[in-house]
């Protein structure tokens, strides 16, 4: 009998231990540990981009359960983000991140005068010139709150790193907790395994963007409650 039981619980640690490493081969992002937000040194912190999770390290945090990720970008956006080396146009993104465009949530400042006169339409929230917020709509903060979860860990990103930082302001201004908020830098810059190709060159070498690869997070304004 006692051969049985030892058995068995040999058999039981074996089969725990072959579960623990097929998980962690298999879903290693969900394993890494994440550092708390900390500023990167020089321009990239000044723009509020993450010393350590960033667009470099960005794949090892992929795939978690406990986080969302959000990129910032419009697809097609009025500035001129070519003259500072970027792309008006959404060229690609990584997988896993959807989109939310930064100026339909609220009144975008600061821009580099290079990049001239960007969206200034609609917009969920208004920001004062004493940093503070006022809503809209009836339902803007419902909608912020669906799209950035408040119990959840939130990885932002746009084009160069800047409408990041504004957008993880402006949640830390409405009472998000500023620790579970991680602003990854600019697509720009990353040259990782999951990058999704948006952009393409036909065979007649004309460009075409195809839109229809990326998640949109859908702000229809013509629904909302104007307060």
């Amino acid at each position: 009998m006692k051969k049985y039981i030892w058995g068995g619980v040999i058999g039981g640690l074996i089969l725990i231990i072959v579960a623990f490493l097929l998980g962690r081969f298999a879903f290693p992002n969900t394993l890494s540990v994440l550092p708390a937000p900390e500023l990167a040194e020089g321009q990239r912190g000044e723009l509020g981009i993450d010393k350590n999770v960033n667009e470099e390290t960005i794949d090892k945090y992929l795939g978690r359960s406990d986080a969302v990720y959000r990129d910032l970008r419009m697809l097609e956006d009025p500035g001129n983000y070519e003259a500072i080396g970027g792309d008006s146009k959404l060229s690609g993104f990584v997988n896993g991140f959807s989109v939310v465009p930064f100026p339909y949530i609220v009144n975008v400042s600061g821009l580099p005068d290079v990049v001239g006169e960007t969206y200034n339409g609609e917009t969920l929230f208004h920001q004062h010139t004493d940093g503070t917020y006022t809503a809209n709509y009836e339902e803007s903060m419902d909608i912020l709150e669906g799209i950035f979860p408040r119990d959840k860990v939130i990885f932002l990103m746009c084009g160069g790193g800047g409408y990041s930082g504004m957008m993880k302001k402006m949640l830390v201004a409405l009472g998000w907790d500023e620790n579970k908020i991680y602003d990854v830098g600019g697509f720009w810059y990353y040259g990782g395994e999951n990058m999704v190709e948006v952009k393409r060159i036909r065979e007649d070498g004309v460009e075409v963007y195809d839109f229809y690869k990326v998640p949109v997070h859908e702000i229809k304004f013509e629904e909302l409650t104007r307060k």
